[in-house]
């Protein structure tokens, strides 16, 4: 790899299958994708390894690498930090990855901000019908965590006009290959081709 890579925010409805998305692109392309780790000041959970599922930090090196401007974005729940460090991101970006995040609309908003060239891609079911659905489905959580997760869902969708693609997750393949498409072709965005922009206008002055 020398091209560097493409910066892929993923958020979406709980319920949308956007995790999914992400498992089976890494799975199928994994020598074009990188997944992002995200760092937390909570304590790993059993199995959990620092590096892979999280980056463990406390709550004094959390903090200083938000001084040092160290973190793509984070935030605060529930008294632990989360967040996103550019220095693994960055590194990955670097090595010709294609890098995925996994954030909420918030977070996803934060980068683009700082990152114009991030490429963001909102992922839902068909309909709000179809969202219910799967959500009820499941069989894993109440009536009353559902009616949260669908009233999170109508606050994110007004944010939804201001991400670069609107993924629809109906056929999850098909999802996939979809999506796989669209970040291969973002590579042909004149801001990731400069380079070969550069050739052609030195190639041009000896005619």
């Amino acid at each position: 790899m020398n091209k560097k890579g493409v910066l892929v925010v993923f958020s979406g409805f709980s319920g949308s299958g956007k995790g999914t998305i992400m498992k089976k692109l890494i799975e199928q392309h994994s020598d074009t994708y990188a997944l992002s780790v995200s760092a937390t000041t909570r304590n790993p959970r059993e199995g959990e390894r620092d590096g892979v599922e999280y980056f463990f930090k406390t709550i004094t090196e959390f903090e200083l690498l938000i001084d040092n401007d160290e973190m793509l974005e984070y935030a605060n729940y529930a008294g632990n930090y989360y967040g996103t460090p550019k220095a693994y991101v960055e590194k990955k970006l670097n090595e010709g990855y294609d890098v995925i995040l996994e954030i909420e609309t918030q977070g996803a908003l934060k980068v683009k901000a700082k990152y114009p060239d991030t490429l963001l891609m909102f992922v839902t079911p068909p309909t709000a019908d179809i969202l219910y659905d799967r959500l009820k489905g499941r069989g894993t959580e109440d009536d009353e965590v559902i009616a949260k997760r669908m009233a999170q869902a109508k606050v994110e969708a007004e944010v939804i006009d201001k991400y670069d693609y609107i993924v629809i997750n109906d056929d999850i393949d098909e999802c996939v290959n979809h999506v796989h498409e669209i970040i291969k072709n973002t590579h042909d965005r004149t801001v990731f081709r400069a380079d070969t922009i550069d050739a052609l206008k030195k190639g041009l002055t000896k005619y």
